[in-house]
């Protein structure tokens, strides 16, 4: 226990405006990877619907 608590010593915990700022970069991506794979989704299945028809 005592080597965990030095070893958390040793951490360099971010401000809150690093945190703010890393949450919002993380957000923004994750929104944008969803958008991508919605968008691949749709255009797959316009695709598979074009080919098989309805």
């Amino acid at each position: 226990m005592r080597e965990v608590v030095a070893e958390l010593r040793k951490v360099i915990w971010p401000s809150r405006r690093q945190l703010v700022t890393y949450t919002i970069v993380v957000l923004v991506f994750v929104s944008f990877m969803v958008a991508l794979v919605w968008l691949l989704d749709l255009v797959f299945a316009q695709g598979v619907l074009y080919l098989f028809g309805t």
